[in-house]
């Protein structure tokens, strides 16, 4: 068996397995939780803040946006590029059509190059600020830089593997693939799927105040 077949065979179902798995332990987990019963009378609809408080910050109000611009940009600049990048690039739709039989219409070579180069621009954007800012500085640890790293070289080895001039190199994407996908789930790196739990369970709290979130 070749490198290629192991990171790409067992070592990926294996990761996988890891991914999915300790992911939906984490959300399941947060959701069992619950929260306080609330006695006081109702004044407004938690599940309508729970989506408010969703989808209202997804745009960031004007005294916080001057402020923080840097972050704002470099923030979707990477998070959007990289949900492009993985579900519209050619290599990726294939390689889901090899496991799930389902494909769609890829982005033009020239697209995946672009949107690679805006999405690489906002994840550094966003670690120099991490470094940099006194504040984020503080408040970040390794998980924050393991995280960002391992994101990079992800990123960075997919590039590299884009010619598929060897092998090698595709083979060297999957097992930082393996390792992301493994690491995913026991770090900062679950806020992909905890962020609209967070801003809806406030939403919700202040939704049933009759308040705005």
């Amino acid at each position: 068996m070749t490198f290629l077949q192991i990171v790409e065979g067992p070592l990926f179902y294996f990761a996988a397995a890891v991914f999915v798995l300790a992911a939906a332990w984490r959300v399941f987990g947060l959701i069992r939780m619950g929260r306080k019963r609330d006695i006081s009378p109702p004044k407004g609809s938690a599940a309508a803040g729970f989506v408010k408080g969703n989808l209202r910050h997804f745009i960031p109000r004007g005294m916080f946006a001057r402020r923080t611009w840097i972050h704002i940009i470099g923030g979707y600049s990477f998070h959007i590029g990289l949900f492009v990048l993985f579900f519209f690039g050619a290599f990726h739709i294939d390689f889901i059509k090899q496991y799930l039989g389902i494909s769609w219409t890829p982005l033009p070579r020239w697209g995946f190059i672009l949107v690679s180069e805006i999405a690489f621009a906002g994840l550094i954007v966003l670690w120099v600020r991490r470094i940099s800012d006194p504040v984020m500085r503080l408040i970040s640890d390794w998980d924050d830089h393991i995280g960002t790293w391992l994101t990079f070289l992800v990123m960075l080895t997919g590039c590299l593997a884009l010619q598929q001039s060897h092998d090698v190199l595709r083979g060297i994407h999957m097992l930082f693939v393996d390792i992301w996908l493994i690491y995913f789930p026991f770090s900062r790196l679950m806020h992909a799927f905890t962020f609209f739990l967070s801003r809806g369970h406030t939403g919700a709290t202040y939704g049933r105040k009759g308040m705005n979130p």
